[in-house]
């Protein structure tokens, strides 16, 4: 089975754990194990691979996200990078591609497109298999998962199919409606349109050469940002004539606000937290290493990062994002491909961060011109590179690097060290990259 998983959106609704590099879909808060937690992306990737362990999965996503991505899931999965943001067609164009051209998939083989972060079992991914063997057989150009509806809902858009058999040809398609014309269409056998499709590598590839001017991926990711910003419902859904629908009944959710998302949270506590006997409904998810307290609290979600402490009713969180647009904030934590980083202090003139890299990993090979470095190593052992000179590094070395010199960490052991940057213009884009030394 070839599987593209869409992974885009910002870290706005599910603030404070999500921000502008880590979006939902990385947040760790789904309990595996006795003291693990796993993201939506590792627990759908997982998922993927215990149906068909031989799933070719690409993530088609944006330049930063990849990090995240190859932090949480390594170096064997697929991604397919937005070059800059075009939306969902020439995404998904870019992501066949890279199925024909870099994975060398025959152009007759089928694809699943479907969002990285639905929250499901592994009936799901049957359904998708089948989804895929019914564009293999070429009765439609394209084959949409129709999610049987549970309620009236007025976030999605709705299918309407033409008979009521497992998979049937589709008559119509209708927008976010009404509660009421929801109700409606319901009546009249409509499911929910979650974005989930398939069909085969040529069918899609054929369109795209008749309205990009590229032949193959390499060249298409080096004119990506001449082509125009068009969806794929509107370049591929309405105009073809020959689309199917299969019905899914099984669990599925989008858990795009705290509301939902604390829905599906196996526990009411994550992090350090604690409530007293007189609270329901309340969630509480705490990245911090200070305790939370709730006491006689009601449908109440907090939840507490770097990035700030949200204390909400869960209907109202839904309504979270104009709060968060009046936020100007750096990104205060992210995870990277060669670990994570966390920012414990700012000041006019310095910034303070914890820094964890993972065993075997390095930074890249890097200057500042505006700010001088400081590491202290709190834990573990590696090696530290600064302006081509070699050295060993341990608990509680200390390592200066003035601006303008180059230098590179490099992990034997999982290192976590203390950076303090000292300057008066810190800022993200001060960096440039260089080639790693052969020492």
């Amino acid at each position: 089975m070839n599987i593209v998983l869409l992974s885009g959106g910002s870290g706005k609704r599910l603030w404070p754990l999500s921000n502008d590099i880590r979006s939902k879909q990385f947040i760790k808060i789904f309990k595996k194990g006795e003291d693990n937690y796993e993201s939506m992306v590792q627990r759908v990737y997982r998922q993927i691979k215990k149906v068909d362990i031989d799933a070719n999965v690409i993530i088609a996503t944006s330049k930063t996200q990849v990090s995240s991505i190859r932090n949480q899931l390594g170096d064997e999965v697929g991604i397919s990078v937005e070059p800059c943001r075009r939306d969902t067609f020439p995404a998904i164009v870019l992501a066949t591609a890279y199925l024909i051209d870099v994975l060398h998939i025959t152009p007759e083989e089928s694809v699943v497109v479907c969002p990285v972060d639905p929250y499901v079992e592994e009936d799901y991914f049957e359904a998708l298999k089948r989804l895929a063997e019914q564009a293999d057989k070429g009765e439609a150009n394209l084959v949409l998962m129709g999610i049987e509806p549970t309620y009236p809902s007025e976030k999605y858009g709705y299918i309407i199919p033409e008979s009521a058999d497992y998979t049937a040809v589709v008559k119509t398609f209708k927008e976010k409606p009404t509660a009421d014309m929801a109700k409606e269409y319901i009546a009249q056998g409509a499911l929910w349109n979650g974005g989930v499709f398939a069909y085969k590598l040529k069918y899609v590839m054929d369109i795209a050469h008749r309205l990009m001017d590229f032949t193959e991926y390499y060249d298409l990711l080096n004119k990506y940002d001449s082509f125009p910003q068009i969806s794929f419902d509107y370049a591929v859904v309405e105009k073809e004539k020959k689309i199917q629908v299969q019905r899914f009944s099984g669990q599925w959710k989008d858990l795009g606000t705290w509301n939902t998302l604390t829905e599906a949270m196996e526990e009411a506590v994550v992090g350090k937290g604690e409530m007293d006997n007189t609270c329901s409904g309340v969630h509480i998810v705490n990245e911090m290493d200070v305790p939370v307290l709730a006491m006689g609290l009601h449908d109440v979600v907090i939840s507490a990062s770097p990035q700030g402490i949200l204390v909400a009713d869960k209907e109202q969180s839904s309504y979270i994002k104009p709060f968060v647009d009046k936020f100007e904030q750096q990104t205060m934590f992210a995870e990277k491909s060669w670990g994570s980083f966390k920012v414990i202090d700012v000041e006019t003139e310095s910034m303070t961060i914890k820094v964890t890299l993972n065993a075997g990993h390095n930074m890249n090979y890097h200057s500042h011109k505006n700010r001088t470095e400081a590491w202290v190593v709190i834990s573990g052992c590696g090696e530290a590179i600064v302006d081509d000179t070699e050295q060993k590094i341990k608990t509680g070395d200390v390592i200066i690097m003035p601006s303008g010199c180059r230098h590179t960490v490099m992990a034997e052991t999982e290192l976590k060290l203390i950076e303090v940057q000292l300057g008066k213009d810190i800022n993200v884009l001060d960096k440039q990259k260089f080639t790693f030394p052969m020492c």
